[in-house]
């Protein structure tokens, strides 16, 4: 698998711990707020941040979908 692949994976899994969300629940949200495309498209700055950091960027990323 890809650096960007393994960053992907680490970032849901980060995500849905701090969430309490299944790994369904997460995969779903990530899809419907394309999530996915996102991370990958950001992988060079986010892949040096720390795994609060990436929730938090994640939840700006959502609501700014949201409006």
């Amino acid at each position: 698998m890809s650096r960007e692949g393994d960053f992907l994976i680490y970032c849901i899994e980060q995500y849905k711990d701090a969430k309490s969300m299944t790994g369904r629940q997460a995969a779903e949200l990530f899809t419907h707020y394309q999530i996915w495309d996102y991370v990958y498209s950001c992988f060079e700055a986010l892949h040096t941040t720390g795994p609060n950091y990436i929730v938090e960027d994640i939840d700006r990323y959502i609501e700014s979908r949201q409006h």
